[in-house]
């Protein structure tokens, strides 16, 4: 049997970011009055493991690149700015998104139509959107190349107070990244993901229900259950004849770019056409979304297992280790064999991520993906000590070997990792987390044969 040959990780040209511990846990040596074991928390909605606390995100992420973000290719990082704009408008110094004014709109448009689930008349409906939507002051910060960002003045009876304007607002949620496209076009109660201004989630009530808004400065968003958006059910705008200006703070307001014309005609332009000028509008956003942590069933299952830093609530309660197999089994057909493979290349230095975009189980990095390409394409078979059983995916040679070669072509190497179970484990065994002690792994590295090339191999020799 030929021996497999090791090829070095290849890293990546341009890492942005320095290696933290590659476990979200302290270690023996950190441990201290400040670096006190944390435990996270997650929940377990539509058959997906999801972390909602942004302290938790950073920390699960951030050490050991556990997860991916619901709205980003990898890292949790959705800001919901426009990526044109934000480089259009680089001069100007601010937090705040910046998003087009037909972004704006259709914003506008999924908080009406949830306030009209919510059963609330359509007169209603447009009072408080017309009120909500009014710019806010905001002093100039900056200019910019091919526009200006000006602080637009509002009426008298439009201005209002910091915490009235705070009270009225209509943040709103989604639960994943799909959903909000077509919040508008929804015609059913939905449920969401959604999360308070502090770390704890709050509690699980019906969209036909409204959440009184909390009094304190900062707002609290609307509690619904999965899968889909909900405005939090304050009081209605009034009209105020106070003078006061509004503050607008950076989580609840968006810069909108926006055409106005500035009432002088262009010496090039047909006559009666008007200098069409961009600005940026500052308005309070109605449809805010957030970004959440997404958890493989085999990372969530091993910061529980093998870590022991994650609890898993479903419904308010807390999920045991049993329960956890059976019910990620249950979803997962694949999960007891994946996560034995998973477990087995974690311990091992690895940091695993899903293979599907590359017709496989598992993708192998080195210290994680913002340093070094995968190295391998893992595909996971469970086999007796006869190295018999039923294959999870038979392979075909010419199956085989277009998937040799896909690997081939993005710089990864095919592995096959076979877990090895004694032939006289039943099912029964199979069904706790504690048959791991008695699986053996063998992994076996495939390599396309080119004639060619092994030919003038002999001939050197």
């Amino acid at each position: 049997m030929a021996e497999a040959v090791f090829h070095a990780p290849k890293r990546r040209r341009r890492v942005h970011e320095s290696y933290e511990s590659p476990w979200p846990i302290p270690f023996a040596q950190d441990c201290g009055p400040q670096r006190e074991f944390r435990m996270f928390r997650a929940e377990m909605i539509n058959n997906s493991v999801v972390v909602r606390s942004p302290e938790d995100i950073g920390q699960l992420y951030g050490k050991g690149y556990f997860g991916k973000g619901i709205l980003s290719k990898s890292r949790p990082h959705f800001t919901g700015s426009d990526a044109k704009l934000v480089a259009k408008w680089k001069d100007i110094k601010t937090n705040m998104p910046i998003i087009t004014s037909e972004k704006y709109q259709r914003r506008a448009e999924w908080a009406a139509e949830l306030m009209r689930r919510q059963g609330q008349e359509e007169s209603a409906v447009r009072r408080v959107l017309e009120e909500f939507t009014r710019p806010l002051e905001r002093p100039r910060v900056g200019r910019a190349e091919g526009g200006q960002l000006h602080a637009e003045p509002r009426s008298e009876t439009a201005s209002t107070s910091e915490g009235t304007a705070r009270s009225e607002t209509l943040s709103v949620t989604n639960g994943d990244s799909g959903r909000a496209d077509k919040a508008g076009s929804a015609s059913r109660p939905s449920d969401c993901l959604q999360e308070g201004p502090g770390p704890e989630p709050l509690s699980t009530d019906s969209l036909d229900e409204c959440v009184p808004e909390d009094p304190t400065p900062r707002p609290r968003v609307g509690r619904c259950e999965q899968d889909g958006p909900a405005p939090a059910c304050g009081p209605q705008p009034e009209d105020s004849s106070r003078g006061a200006e509004v503050a607008c703070a950076d989580q609840e307001c968006v810069l909108v770019e926006e055409v106005l014309c500035d009432g002088s005609p262009r010496e090039d332009a047909p006559a009666g056409e008007l200098v069409q000028r961009k600005q940026l509008v500052c308005r309070r956003n109605p449809y805010r979304i957030f970004e959440y942590l997404q958890l493989s069933l085999e990372e969530a299952f091993f910061l529980v297992y093998a870590l022991g830093c994650l609890s898993i609530y479903y419904e308010k309660e807390p999920l045991t280790i049993m329960k956890l197999w059976e019910a990620f089994s249950a979803v997962q057909p694949s999960f007891r064999t994946t996560y034995l493979a998973y477990h087995y290349f974690r311990s091992k230095g690895w940091v695993p991520k899903v293979g599907l975009k590359y017709g496989t189980d598992l993708l192998l990095y080195r210290k994680g993906p913002p340093f070094y390409h995968a190295s391998y394409s893992v595909i996971v078979e469970l086999v007796d000590d006869r190295f018999q059983g039923t294959a999870r995916r038979p392979f075909s040679w010419r199956a085989l070997a277009a998937l040799s070669r896909v690997s081939a072509n993005v710089s990864k190497e095919l592995m096959l990792c076979y877990l090895i179970k004694p032939s006289t484990m039943t099912d029964e065994e199979m069904g706790s987390p504690e048959c791991m002690k008695r699986i053996q792994v063998q992994e076996v590295i495939l390599s396309r044969w080119v004639s060619s090339r092994e030919r003038s191999d002999q001939d050197e020799l």
